[in-house]
């Protein structure tokens, strides 16, 4: 385990507004603005963007990017499903399954905060527990969230490894 990185900071669950270009659709324009996003999860997993925009072309009817996840991806919503997606690069036309709809979203990002941190030092014994009850946690908000190659999965392998033992309270 990497363990000369710097320390994760305890994150808080809290919404944030932002703004939506013109060329978002009325209706998730205002569900962003009314209901907000989250303001982030832990470390990079998924930071806002202050304001979102449509990616057109892409799909039925494109998606709305409303944050970020890692170094190079986004996250969104299919304009047509109403879904939240990981879309793995800015150059992707692939999207993986994130949740049903943003509510979930909210909730799902809202119940794994709450779980931080995952584990107490010097369990390394217990990752993989951790992990699958994150897993269950999980599954119980949204049955979709755990998609293969999704945030949430990616999210668990992560815990399972002990990527998330390095933090620090504020």
């Amino acid at each position: 385990m990497i363990r000369d990185l710097p320390p994760l900071r305890l994150p808080k669950y809290a919404v944030v507004r932002i703004g939506c270009s013109p060329e978002v659709p009325a209706e998730i324009a205002a569900e962003l603005r009314d209901r907000g996003v989250p303001a982030g999860l832990i470390g990079y997993e998924y930071q806002p963007l202050t304001e979102a925009t449509l990616l057109d072309g892409i799909g039925e009817g494109g998606w709305v990017i409303f944050g970020t996840s890692g170094l190079f991806g986004w996250l969104g919503i299919d304009v047509v499903s109403r879904h939240v997606l990981h879309i793995p690069t800015t150059e992707s036309a692939t999207a993986w399954h994130v949740n049903r709809d943003l509510e979930t979203f909210h909730e799902c990002v809202a119940a794994v905060i709450g779980r931080f941190p995952f584990y107490e030092e010097d369990e390394e014994d217990r990752f993989e527990e951790v992990a699958d009850e994150l897993r269950q946690l999980l599954d119980t908000l949204d049955d979709s969230a755990l998609a293969h190659n999704g945030l949430w999965e990616t999210l668990c392998d992560d815990v399972a490894m002990g990527n998330y033992a390095n933090w620090e309270e504020d």
